[in-house]
Formats: structure tokens, sequence, C-alpha cells
């Protein structure tokens, strides 16, 4: 996918960096004033389309909750289902459950299990891919589900953090790099 670098160079320009969030020592990428400034965001959501398009999915699944604010508009735009990952206690049917480790704790996420069916393809939306933990346990619900993980995508991605090196083989899109 060709990178659009005015729309690169905007959303750097408009992500914030919060020090010592959520604890000390981390720089927290803040992607909320993006999300405020509408004909950006709305630029951002149609980069992403473009990206799901070329992937050609069945399903988007996005992330509780920023993974959300991609993914539920990628997959209105395209007329795709939207399959919700979320934090345990949150899907009100028969779920199934992965646990991970993050940059600062351990956490799990939990889809339905009727979210996608066997041999479908998925594309999974987060706003940050950081140390990878969140996505690698998505990738691993998934895949237990007979489904295809087909692109792991992202806005942002903290490099230093080796985020990629988790998911494997699963292909990673970013639009930025820090």
């Amino acid at each position: 996918m060709k990178t659009n670098d005015a729309l690169v160079a905007d959303i750097i320009r408009t992500v914030r960096d919060v020090p010592d969030f959520p604890k000390p020592g981390i720089l927290f990428k803040d992607i909320t004033p993006v999300l405020l400034d509408g004909p950006l965001y709305g630029r951002l959501i149609e980069h992403l389309c473009d990206v799901v398009k070329e992937s050609s999915a069945d399903v988007v699944a996005g992330i509780e909750s920023r993974g959300y604010l991609f993914a539920a508009p990628v997959a209105a735009r395209l007329g795709l289902p939207l399959a919700l990952i979320r934090k345990p206690g949150k899907l009100p049917w028969k779920t199934r459950k992965a646990s991970y480790s993050l940059e600062y704790g351990t956490d799990s996420v939990e889809i339905h299990e009727d979210a996608v069916r066997p041999g479908q393809k998925v594309v999974i939306m987060d706003d940050l891919l950081a140390t990878g933990g969140t996505m690698e346990a998505a990738c691993r619900l998934v895949h237990e589900l007979g489904a295809q993980v087909v692109l792991a995508s992202f806005a942002i991605e903290l490099k230093f953090l080796n985020g990629r090196e988790r998911l494997g083989a699963v292909p990673v899109e970013t639009l930025i790099a820090y």
C-alpha cells in the first residue's frame, strides 16, 4: 500500500505525547487529537479502507477500545461484518478468551464464538502496536475459531518495543512508526 505522505505528516503533527501515562516512564502516543479533527480522521479512515480492501478480508475485527474507532467505520464503509474483541466479561454471549502481557502489566481479551467463521479472512485493527501482546492474543482467538488473520492494522507503531516479532507470520500494516 502506498503511504500518503501528507496524511502521515498531518497525523504526526497532531498526535499528542503524554509523558508518564498510564504509569511513570511511559510516553503515551495520544491519538485523540486526530479524532477531534474531523477531516483528518476522515482521511485516516479512507486510507484504512484502502488497506483493508487490498487484504481481501471477509471480516474486520476491532480491539477494545480505540481499535473500534478505526474498525467500525472501515467495516461500515466497506459493507463488511464487524467483530468485537473486548475485555473479559463485556460480551453477552459464549466467548473465547486469551491472556497476554503488555508493556505495563497483563490482561485478557475475549471474542464471541460466532464472531468469525472457519475459513474467513480477518483484518484486526487497533490504534497502536506496542509490545504486540494484545494483537497476539486477538490473533490467537481468531485462529482458534478457524479463521485466518490476513492483516494486523495499526495507525501507529512503536518500533522500539518490537511488537511485530510477537505476531509471527501475520502481515502488519502501520501508517506511522516511532
